[in-house]
C-alpha cells in the first residue's frame, strides 16, 4: 500500500490541482495534465515523489493517480468543505 503521510509541498501541489478539478467537475479525478503545452507544468519534484511512493504513474503528458492518491484528493476536498463550508 502506498504512503500518503508526510508528502512535501511539491507533491501536495499536484493533489491540490486534482482537488481543484474535483471541485469544478463534481467527479472523482483519476488523472491530471502534467504538461499542457502552454507553459504550465506539474512540479517535477512532486511528480517524482508521487511516482516514487507508488501513488501515481506519469508519462510526458499526464499523471495518473492511484487509488490512495485519489482518496487523498477526496480527503482534501472534504477538509476544505469542512473548514470553509
Amino acid at each position: 500500500m502506498a504512503d500518503v503521510n508526510g508528502l512535501s509541498d511539491h507533491a501536495l501541489s499536484i493533489l491540490a490541482f486534482a482537488a481543484y478539478h474535483r471541485l469544478v467537475s463534481g467527479e472523482r479525478v483519476t488523472s491530471v495534465v502534467r504538461k499542457d503545452g502552454a507553459g504550465h507544468e506539474a512540479d517535477p519534484k512532486g511528480v517524482e515523489e508521487l511516482t516514487g511512493r507508488g501513488l501515481a504513474t506519469a508519462d510526458e503528458a499526464a499523471i495518473t493517480l492511484g487509488d490512495e492518491a485519489q482518496e487523498a484528493v477526496e480527503t482534501l476536498v472534504a477538509a476544505l468543505r469542512k473548514a470553509l463550508g
